[in-house]
């Protein structure tokens, strides 16, 4: 129970933080005032992207031993993006647990640490989308239209940005 209570008190803080200091590319809030542990992100396309101009919504939840351990982000606006699943789960290093990689693909130092806030796990997630990792993609289709067929990539991408601006 104090590791929640602790997380709660944290998390508090760093809403209250992005409120009093926002930060250009994204807006966050809870998605229900009576729990700090699911909030609701938008996160507009970074400029010079494919990207720009989108405005894409994400759920982000905290574990109870937050920021022992890494939230789950995952898009509820359309993504087409070969570090986003299907589902639409953000799939970056920091938001992999902590430690040492059983896969061997990501150094202990590129995945998560308590260190993280909500700023920064915001600001890795627009980097990705101004620039794909398809090393280990978490949507394959969307790897290979990146690699080999761009133009159709683009295309996709051009597409999800206007229904994003459509949503408003």
């Amino acid at each position: 129970m104090a590791a929640t209570s602790q997380a709660s008190l944290l998390l508090q803080k760093q809403l209250k933080d992005l409120t009093r200091n926002p930060v250009d590319g994204f807006s966050a809030g809870l998605v229900d005032d009576s729990n700090v542990f699911e909030w609701n992100v938008t996160i507009i396309g970074p400029p010079d992207t494919l990207y720009e101009g989108g405005y894409f919504n994400a759920i982000m939840s905290f574990p109870p031993n937050y920021p022992n351990s890494p939230p789950t982000v995952r898009f509820t606006s359309e993504m087409w993006h070969p570090n986003v699943y299907p589902d639409g789960r953000v799939c970056i290093s920091i938001l992999h647990p902590p430690g040492d990689d059983p896969n061997g693909y990501e150094l202990a130092s590129e995945r998560w640490t308590p260190v993280h806030t909500v700023e920064s796990i915001v600001l890795s997630i627009i980097s990705m989308l101004s620039s794909p990792n398809d090393e280990s993609p978490a949507n394959v289709e969307a790897a290979k239209d990146w690699r080999d067929r761009r133009e159709e990539f683009k295309k996709k991408v051009r597409r999800i940005v206007r229904k994003s601006q459509e949503m408003l």
